[in-house]
């Protein structure tokens, strides 16, 4: 049985051995080819494009090993209506990390039959795990199954068959509705977009619905035996909210629960989703009806944040708020994923010289965001998921993403290559004082998004690779 913060805490244990930290040879830490779980000859030549244009050996390095980690790791299965992704080192495949990992390949689909199976594959397992569950987020290879996450077991819920954990968050329907929606943009491939796909989103629609909880609190009921509060829900449903037609999160992308149950940057994911979806039900499919539902709640999602998502710091600088309930109450943090105040613009939910969320990730990234975290061994975002003093390298990452200033980006690719503990990979968090104390030596969802940042560099600022850090 597997417990996920029993493999957390784990990796962190073994990560403070000098196992992790013995000095990079450069030599590649990819399987050997017959041992790699899925093979894409556009990827092949992304790599070799890419390591050609950065200058510094470790870096190079980092993105030969990061860039095809899902592919070659994670894949356990495709066939023509199925992919099955894990997210690294826990066998199942979360709703979140499996349509994140696929997307740093999103350019090379069109060119690629391999990838292209690949995407159509994962595309149709998340059309068929929503119909099984779409409070659900994670899944198992196998939909007969029943859950083996010792955490699991013995949860107060309604446990399906094929679910490995059922906990509400936003924006695990959201990813799912992004991968759709930024594959048929870059391929106009019809072919995933079947009945089941349209049914699936019909459904995500109603779920949303359902959580607005604008007649009861619908149909979710969850909690847990653990001794972190983060692991459960108040009475099953949450704190208290004022029914202002934001969607209630019960969980963070992180899954740590919500404290105030509207998670504004879910909200505004939710709503930037729902407008992609009406156009791919819209273009792909010629579906009117599911367009304007789509785009009916969209509209009902951003008029609730413009009345309710913003707040006003100590100093009087307005922000997007972390968590409101809808009677006025506001925290202002910031969590460690994509999904967070500081990657709203990574995520197109808003510009990237929009002047509030500029003040927003300029205080998420001070001491006003109690989560931030600075140390001998590097500065960044952390969180309660994995404790205190840690380091999430991903947030760096998004940083740099949703920077114009090469010297901010090359401080974060300076920060990314060396807190790797000189494994050649990234890594979940890191201690703020000591990089060879890390969690999760085997995270493709981070690995993917490092390899991510660097091709995006090499297309848009390659004179920032072709320097020293």
């Amino acid at each position: 049985m597997i417990d996920r913060r029993t493999i957390l805490a784990a990796s962190a244990a073994l990560a403070v051995q000098p196992t992790w930290a013995a000095t990079p040879s450069f030599a590649s830490k990819r399987p050997k080819p017959a041992d790699r779980r899925f093979h894409s000859a556009a990827a092949e030549r992304e790599i070799s494009r890419v390591k050609t244009i950065i200058a510094d050996p470790k870096l190079a390095w980092m993105f030969e090993n990061c860039f095809p980690n899902t592919l070659d790791t994670t894949v356990l299965s495709v066939t023509r209506d199925d992919g099955f992704v894990i997210t690294g080192d826990i066998p199942c495949l979360w709703l979140r990390d499996s349509s994140a990992q696929l997307r740093p390949y999103l350019h090379l689909a069109a060119s690629d039959p391999d990838l292209t199976r690949l995407f159509r594959g994962l595309i149709a397992r998340h059309a068929r795990c929503v119909l099984i569950d779409p409070y659900a987020n994670a899944f198992l290879q196998n939909p007969n199954a029943r859950s083996d996450l010792e955490s699991s077991l013995h949860d107060q819920t309604t446990m399906k068959p094929g679910v490995a954990e059922r906990k509400w968050e936003v924006d695990s329907l959201c990813y799912v509705l992004r991968l759709a929606s930024s594959y048929w943009r870059a391929t106009k491939d019809r072919a995933p977009f079947t009945a089941e796909w349209a049914q699936s989103a019909r459904v995500i629609i109603r779920t949303f619905r359902e959580q607005q909880r604008r007649g009861d609190a619908g149909p979710y009921r969850f909690q847990r035996r653990d001794v972190q509060p983060t692991e459960t829900l108040l009475w099953g449903v949450g704190n208290p909210t004022r029914k202002v037609g934001l969607i209630h999160s019960s969980f963070r992308p992180s899954d740590d629960a919500t404290i105030l149950p509207f998670l504004i940057p879910a909200n505004m994911f939710a709503a930037r989703t729902l407008r992609e979806l009406a156009d791919v039900a819209s273009q792909a499919r010629g579906d009117s009806e599911l367009a304007a539902d789509a785009a009916a709640l969209a509209g009902e999602i951003e008029a609730a944040l413009a009345a309710h998502g913003r707040m006003r710091l100590a100093d009087g600088g307005e922000v997007w708020a972390f968590e409101v309930d809808g009677f006025g109450n506001a925290i202002f943090m910031d969590d460690c994923c994509e999904l967070s105040l500081s990657g709203l613009a990574f995520l197109g939910c808003v510009a990237a010289d929009d002047p509030v969320w500029r003040r927003t990730e300029a205080a998420a990234w001070s001491e006003r965001n109690p989560w931030f975290v600075r140390g001998r061994a590097g500065k960044g975002l952390g969180g309660p998921h994995a404790g205190f003093d840690l380091i999430w390298p991903m947030a760096t990452i998004v940083r740099a993403f949703s920077s114009n200033d090469d010297r901010l980006i090359r401080a974060c690719l300076k920060s990314l290559r060396d807190t790797d503990a000189d494994t050649g990979f990234v890594h979940e968090t890191f201690h703020k004082d000591d990089a060879t104390r890390f969690t999760r030596p085997w995270f493709a969802w981070a690995n993917g998004l490092l390899g991510e940042l660097i091709v995006h560099l090499a297309d848009t600022k390659p004179h920032v690779l072709r320097e020293a850090l």
